[in-house]
C-alpha cells in the first residue's frame, strides 16, 4: 500500500459542484479581478478568525511581508523570527530590508522560545513574527507580555494553522496582525498560491489594502510605494467552499493525530508530538523524532511512504542567511532537532489502513520488528 505525505483529491471530491458552479458563475461576469466572491472569502474568514479585516493577497509570503510593513515594519531594523520555520518567515522580513533575527525554540514544542525573544531584543528591534508551527499556536501569552513590555508589535504566522484556537480565540485574530498562507496542502488550501492578512486594527487594515494595490487607495493616486498582490478570484472561489468544511476536516485530522500516537506511543526510538493544547491544535503536520532519521525517511520512501522534513536546515544555518554571520550554536535546539525530525503522511482523510501501513513501516525501521 502506497501511503502519500498530502491527499487533496478526497477534498476536491467534497467540493467539486460548489466549485463548478462557482466558477461558472465567475467566468460568466468575467469579475476575474477582485468581485464579489473575493469580497464574500475576505468577510466570511474574517467572521470565522473573529476579526472585523481580512485582505486578501496572492500567496503567505506577500501577506506577511504586508503585515510587517503595516506595523512599522522599515529598512534597518530587525525583526525576532525562530530558527525552525520554513524560510519564507525571515525572508518576508529582507524583502523590507530589514534584518531577521532567528531564535531558539523550546524542546518539546520546537516553538519559538520566550526566553530567547527576550535576550534578542535590542533597540533595533521592531517587530516579533510568532509562527504557529505545524497545527499548533506559539506561546502568544508570553509573547505578548514581552511585546507589550517592549513597545514592540507581535505579528502572527498563521500559515500552519487556520482554524487553531486558543481560550476561545482562532488564529490569526490574536496578536495586532496576522499572516497566513493559503498553499494547497494547508490546512485550509487553495487551488494554487494565495494567502491573507487579518487584524481588528482598522488602521492596519487600510495599510495593508494600500500598499497591495500598488499603493494606491484611489485609482491612478499613489500615495506610497506598494505591490501588485491581490487573491485571484478563482482561489476565493475554491477557498470559499473549503472554508464551510475546514473545522471538520480539522478535527478528522486531529483524530488521525490521536491514532498516530495510540500505534506509535511507547514504541522505543520514536517520540510522537505532544500538544499545548489538545482542543486548540489542528494538526497541519505530525512531526516525530527518531534516531537516523534520514535512513529512516529512506525506508519510508522506499516502501511507498511519503514523508517530508520541516525543516532540514535552520534559517541561520542556510546558504541564503550565511551573511548574517550565526554559525553553528546559534540556536542548539532547533539545531538539533533538525537532525531528527520526520514529518508523517497526515491529512483529513487519510484511513485507518493507511496509518497501519506507516505505523508498521516505520516500527520496522527503527527498531528492526513490526508492531
Amino acid at each position: 500500500m502506497r501511503v502519500p505525505f498530502v491527499d487533496l483529491s478526497a477534498q476536491h471530491a467534497e467540493i467539486a459542484d460548489e466549485v463548478r458552479s462557482g466558477l461558472n458563475a465567475v467566468f460568466a461576469d468575467t469579475a476575474f479581478v477582485g468581485g464579489p466572491e473575493v469580497t464574500a472569502f475576505e468577510q466570511e474568514y474574517a467572521a470565522f478568525v473573529g476579526v472585523e479585516h481580512c485582505i486578501g493577497v496572492a500567496n503567505g509570503t506577500d501577506a506577511l511581508e504586508l503585515a510587517l510593513r503595516s506595523v512599522g515594519v522599515r529598512p534597518g531594523s530587525e525583526v525576532i523570527v525562530p530558527a525552525n520555520t520554513f524560510i519564507a518567515s525571515a525572508e518576508a522580513v529582507s524583502r523590507i530590508g530589514a534584518t531577521p533575527v532567528p531564535v531558539d525554540v523550546d524542546e518539546e514544542h520546537l516553538l519559538i522560545d520566550p526566553v530567547a525573544v527576550v535576550e534578542a531584543i535590542t533597540e533595533a528591534t521592531s517587530a516579533v513574527v510568532a509562527v504557529h508551527l505545524f497545527g499548533q499556536l506559539a506561546p502568544l501569552d508570553e509573547l505578548a507580555e514581552i511585546c507589550g513590555d517592549a513597545g514592540i508589535p507581535l505579528v502572527e504566522d498563521a500559515a500552519q494553522s487556520q482554524g487553531a484556537h486558543w481560550r476561545g480565540r482562532v488564529v490569526g485574530g490574536l496578536g495586532q496582525v496576522a499572516a497566513t498562507s493559503f498553499y494547497p496542502g494547508k490546512n485550509l488550501g487553495a487551488a494554487g498560491d494565495a494567502g491573507a492578512v487579518t487584524t481588528a486594527d482598522p488602521e492596519i487594515a487600510a495599510r495593508v489594502r494600500l500598499l497591495a494595490n500598488h499603493g494606491s487607495a484611489t485609482r491612478y493616486v499613489h500615495d506610497v510605494i506598494g505591490m501588485n498582490s491581490r487573491l485571484d478570484t478563482v482561489q476565493a472561489v475554491y477557498l470559499r467552499a473549503k472554508l464551510g468544511r475546514l473545522d471538520k476536516w480539522n478535527d478528522l485530522r486531529s483524530r488521525a493525530a490521536q491514532r498516530y500516537g495510540e500505534l506509535l506511543g511507547g514504541i522505543a526510538g520514536i517520540e510522537c508530538p505532544g500538544a499545548i493544547d489538545p482542543e486548540g491544535h489542528v494538526w497541519h503536520l505530525y512531526v516525530i523524532r527518531v534516531d537516523e532519521r534520514d535512513r529512516v525517511l529512506d525506508v519510508l520512501g522506499d516502501a511507498g511512504i511519503g514523508a517530508g522534513i520541516h525543516y532540514p536546515t535552520p534559517v541561520h544555518l542556510t546558504g541564503a542567511y550565511r551573511g548574517l554571520g550565526l554559525g553553528p550554536g546559534t540556536a542548539p535546539i532547533a539545531e538539533e532537532a533538525a537532525g531528527r525530525i520526520l514529518s508523517l503522511p497526515m491529512f483529513p482523510h487519510i484511513t485507518e489502513d493507511q496509518q497501519a501501513r506507516v505505523a508498521d513501516v516505520l516500527t520496522a525501521a527503527v527498531t528492526g520488528s513490526a508492531r
